[in-house]
Formats: structure tokens, C-alpha cells, sequence
């Protein structure tokens, strides 16, 4: 699992920078200039250990790669990437700046470069720009394998316990013909597994051809599942080959098989059995091969008591039923679910939002989500489209937060009646609750000196730069605290706070 990491313990799932350097100096200082910024690190001091690390997983997003190092060279190590599959984009550093060695690295696959020592921003423009690439490049991968119909169950998210065995029935019905019944509320993502069922089984390339039962007339049913031929009824002008002709040799799967009319559930019947159909004034039955994965929200078995389904096709396509979690049952996926989408919306609307600060994804995995997977879907993407910072807030889900948007900028800010405002005027509650963290994802002690940070950025933030009334809640003289806020690196952090110290603020920090 990633770790925690950044300005203010930004994100809670950082992009996570491997840095590969044989200079310990060098990595120590690129590595302060990326947790500044949210990046989590990992380091290798040679191009073997690298890619032993890539090897390993943990979700590595970028590589840094020194060019000049002893034994396996950066442009050894970038070939020996590219040859074992490591599609991770990879920026080059080099202390010469030779053009030959340049270009060679960018031939090999390295997608930017720049020259020891680099300046901070150059560093950060370049990461950025390389996790644009990258999500541009998993979007047109996503695309094709979608457009292809070989959409896999790697391809879905999620690693809780209730996804994990959907993953292991679909699998394993999907080296079978055998009919499948997914089960599950609306918006839990049954077409998408019905989709990786199709591209993980034998029909993998062939037609995916999905059909919402409900979504289509009474009158019309028959005619778009069977086809028809022309002249067979008012308006039939032309000859229509049906959604059965249309998955023939792949897949057809029956959303909301349900709310199938009585008359039209005893064709389904006849064409599951019989591997064969009749179309709207044919005269004779057409076969085809077609396996049929089918999906509904409703208990079917009931249907089957009230006499709304057919006891015999209930039994026919419920063969291998698969129960589709909702997301409040699976909460643990919410973080991976929105960094998906994040990356998805990024490239769709040309954003460049890095993902969700820790309190923002404590509201979404606090929320039961009625509207399951499709519901958080279109929240990220709103927000997405909103969103002005490189981190989704919590006022940017405002219905799930409860958190309001900031006031324009040139309103007035809030007057106080008298001293400094409280954290609970400054403050929504529930951002109070979220404390400073004291131990890392893997339950050891931060060091002291990131817990400093967190706590007086923190502090900062609450009292609005209030800085007397910062020292004194933090028990330690201002110019105590002032030192701390240069060695911390939080001017900035400072002076986004109250104009009343502003003056005060530059003169101490200068």
C-alpha cells in the first residue's frame, strides 16, 4: 500500500516517485522537494535495485532516473525496463547534458530529462507532466481493450474481500459457456462484469452486445431481441437482424432481465434451449451461438412466487449466479475507485487534479452511497470539473461533505467581535476531527519532525495565521515559532492567512 505523505499530509494516496540514484545527497534532496509537493518516495542506489523494486509492485508511478551510475548504467536500466514490461514514464537526469546520451535515452523510451542540479519547478513540471502522460496512456489502453471487448478483471477496481471473490467466480465461469445471472443494486457495475466475464473467456474479441430490458417498449421487445423481417408489421420497411444476430459468436447480455414481458420470456427460454430463434415474420428458426450473461436488481426468486417470471427460465439463467456488492459494503475500494476516475476525468476534461487530500476521502468512504459505483463516478467527475487545486476538497462535494464552497475571491471575509477567531468559527467540525498523524500506514512512529510540521501547519490553518494566538495554543514563544515556520519551509502557508499580520509576517520570515 502506498504511503502517506506530503504538504500538510496531503494525499492518501500518493503517486509515488521511484528516484534511482548512486548519490545519496542527491536523492535525499529530490526527495524533500517531492514530499513537499505530495509525492511519496522510494529510492534505489543502482539500476538493479530498481528493478527489483518495479518487480516487486507497490504501485510506483514514476521513475527518476539517473543516466551515469556504476554497474548497470541508467540507459542499461531504462532497456532492461522497456524489456521486462515496466510501462512506468521515465524521466532522465544526467550531471553531462551530452546531446548524444540524451537522445539515446529518449530513444530507448525515457519521456523527459533535465540537467543536475535542476531547480524544484523543473522537477515538479516534469513528474506532472509524465502522470499526464501516463493517464493519457492507461485511458487509450482502457479504450481499446473496451472497444476490442477484452475488458479482463484486472481491468476491475477494487481489492476488498466482497470484489476479490467476484473476481474469482467470473473467472472461473468464464472458461465455461455456462449461463451467468450477476445480481445487485443499480450502479454496482454489473455491466462491467458481465464485460470482463466476455474478454477474459474463449469469445474474447467477438461481439459484446448489452441490452437494457427495461428500457425498451412493450411492443418493440420481440423485434429487437429476435429481429424482423420487412414487411412483417406497420412501419417494418426494412429487414432487422435482431440483438441475437448481432452477438452471434460472442456475448449478449440481458440487463434487467426482469422486466421481460411474459410472452417474450418464453422465446428467451426457446433460444437458450434450442440455440436457435425466430424472428417477427420469419419462416423458419435461425440458429445462432450466442452465450447469454444476464443481470437484474430484483430478487428474482420472488418474481418467480408472484408469477412475474418464469419459474423455468429463472432456473436456466441462474445457473451461476454472481452477487454484485454494493459500495457501501465495500468501502475499502472508494480511494482506488476515485483515483480511476480522477485519472479518467483528468485526460476527458484536460485537468491535471493529483487526487483527494486525506480529509476529502474520509468523507467519501464515510458516505453509503445509494447510487453505488455510478454514483461516485459522477460525483468525481463533477468535481473534477470544478476543482481549482491540484487536490479535490471537501467543499468540492458539497452534497456528501456538507462542506460549502469558499466565498468568491473580493468578498469580505468574516468579522470577528472581539481577539481571534476560534476553530470553531474558523473551522467546519468535522475537519476538526481529523488529527495529526502520529504513526505511517504501517503503524510506525513518524519522525518528530514531520509530526512539527503537520501539527503547526495545522495550527496555522485554524487560527488563520493568527500568529500569537498560534504561539500560545502551541505553548512556544513567536520567535520560536517563527524560526520553525523558516525551518519548515511555511511562509507561504503564513501569509494565506490574516492580513492584519501580514506586515508582521513578511518582516519575521524574511
Amino acid at each position: 500500500m502506498r504511503r502517506e505523505a506530503g504538504h500538510g499530509g496531503c494525499l492518501q494516496m500518493a503517486k509515488t516517485v521511484l528516484v534511482v540514484d548512486d548519490d545519496p545527497t542527491q536523492r535525499r534532496l529530490i526527495q524533500a522537494v517531492l514530499e513537499r509537493e505530495g509525492f511519496a518516495v522510494l529510492h534505489a542506489e543502482n539500476g538493479d535495485q530498481a528493478i527489483e523494486r518495479l518487480g516487486a509492485g507497490g504501485g510506483i508511478d514514476v521513475v527518476l532516473l539517473d543516466l551515469v551510475m556504476p554497474g548497470m548504467s541508467g540507459q542499461d536500466t531504462l532497456v532492461e525496463m522497456r524489456a521486462r514490461s515496466f510501462n512506468q514514464p521515465v524521466i532522465v537526469v544526467t550531471a553531462t547534458g551530452g546531446v548524444d546520451t540524451i537522445v539515446s535515452a529518449m530513444q530507448a523510451g525515457a519521456l523527459d530529462f533535465f540537467i543536475k542540479p535542476a531547480a524544484p519547478e523543473r522537477i515538479i513540471v516534469s513528474i506532472r507532466n509524465a502522470l499526464s502522460m501516463g493517464q493519457l496512456r492507461g485511458e487509450v489502453d482502457r479504450l481499446k481493450k473496451h472497444t476490442a471487448n477484452r475488458t479482463s478483471f484486472d481491468d476491475l477496481i477494487g481489492a476488498s474481500a466482497a470484489m476479490t471473490m467476484v473476481k474469482r467466480l467470473g473467472e472461473r465461469a468464464a472458461k465455461s459457456s455456462i449461463p451467468i445471472l450477476i445480481s445487485g443494486e443499480s450502479g454496482v457495475g454489473k455491466e462491467v462484469i458481465a464485460r470482463a466475464v466476455h474478454g477474459s473467456s474463449e469469445r474474447a474479441g467477438k461481439p459484446f452486445v448489452a441490452v437494457n430490458c427495461g428500457a425498451i417498449p412493450e411492443n418493440l421487445v420481440e423485434s429487437i431481441l429476435f429481429g424482423h423481417e420487412k414487411g412483417s408489421f406497420t412501419g417494418a420497411t426494412d429487414k432487422h437482424l435482431g440483438k441475437f444476430m448481432e452477438a452471434n459468436g460472442g456475448t449478449l447480455f440481458l440487463d434487467e432481465v426482469g422486466e421481460l414481458p411474459l410472452d417474450i420470456q418464453v422465446k428467451l427460454l426457446r433460444a437458450l434451449q434450442e440455440g436457435e430463434i425466430d424472428a417477427v415474420g420469419g419462416k423458419r428458426p435461425i440458429k445462432v451461438d450466442v452465450r447469454i450473461v444476464s443481470a437484474t436488481n430484483r430478487d428474482l426468486s420472488n418474481a418467480v412466487k408472484e408469477g412475474r417470471f418464469r419459474e423455468d427460465l429463472f432456473y436456466r439463467l441462474n445457473v451461476f449466479p454472481i452477487e454484485a456488492p454494493a459500495l457501501r459494503d465495500r468501502k475499502e475500494d472508494v480511494p482506488a475507485l476515485v483515483d480511476c476516475f480522477v485519472k479518467r476525468f483528468n485526460v476527458e476534461e484536460n485537468k491535471s487534479v493529483v487526487g483527494a487530500t486525506p480529509e476529502t476521502m474520509a468523507y467519501l468512504a464515510a458516505f453509503d452511497w445509494p447510487g453505488n459505483v455510478r454514483q461516485l463516478e459522477n460525483a468525481v467527475y463533477r468535481a473534477i470539473v470544478l476543482a481549482d487545486a491540484p487536490y479535490l476538497q471537501p467543499h468540492d462535494f458539497p452534497a456528501i461533505s456538507g462542506v460549502a464552497p469558499p466565498a468568491p475571491v473580493g468578498e469580505p471575509a468574516p468579522a470577528y467581535a472581539a481577539g481571534p477567531p476560534t476553530a470553531a468559527q474558523l473551522m467546519p467540525e468535522a475537519s476538526l476531527a481529523v488529527p495529526v498523524r502520529i504513526l505511517d500506514e504501517r503503524g510506525h512512529l513518524r519522525t518528530l519532525e514531520e509530526i512539527e510540521r503537520d501539527l503547526i501547519q495545522l495550527a496555522i490553518e485554524i487560527y488563520a495565521g493568527h500568529m500569537s494566538e498560534v504561539a500560545r495554543r502551541l505553548g512556544i514563544g513567536r520567535s520560536t515559532l517563527y524560526r520553525k515556520v523558516r525551518e519548515q519551509g511555511l511562509e507561504d502557508v503564513i501569509k494565506g492567512g490574516s492580513d492584519d499580520h501580514a506586515d508582521d509576517v513578511d518582516a519575521q520570515v524574511a
